[in-house]
């Protein structure tokens, strides 16, 4: 299945917000864990300051419904995100060099 990142950058209140929402954002990703191959937040020393979520799907578009439905989205915790279809090809992940399969 194809594999979309999504990049997200906190706002100004993302500390807060984060605070506030943690629990309802990992009762989320828990009940939808099987549209995630990875995903965790961004960090800078012992700040978080994003997310990365590489969602499942079968196009942009389900992956972005997928994504809008997180309840960091609607509170507003990302200021900035950036969505790409993205492919591994390389590291444990994927279980070595795929160019050499």
């Amino acid at each position: 299945m194809p594999l979309f990142a999504f990049y997200c950058r906190d706002g100004e209140h993302g500390a807060k917000l984060r605070e506030r929402l943690l629990a309802d954002h990992l009762a989320h990703v828990e009940a939808h864990l099987d549209d995630y191959a990875v995903a965790g937040p961004l960090k800078k020393g012992d700040d978080t300051i994003g997310s990365l979520l590489v969602i499942k799907a079968a196009d942009e578009d389900e992956a972005r419904a997928k994504f809008e439905v997180d309840p960091y989205f609607h509170a507003g915790v990302w200021q900035s995100i950036s969505a790409s279809a993205f492919m591994g090809v390389a590291g444990e992940w994927v279980g070595g060099a795929a160019w050499k399969r």
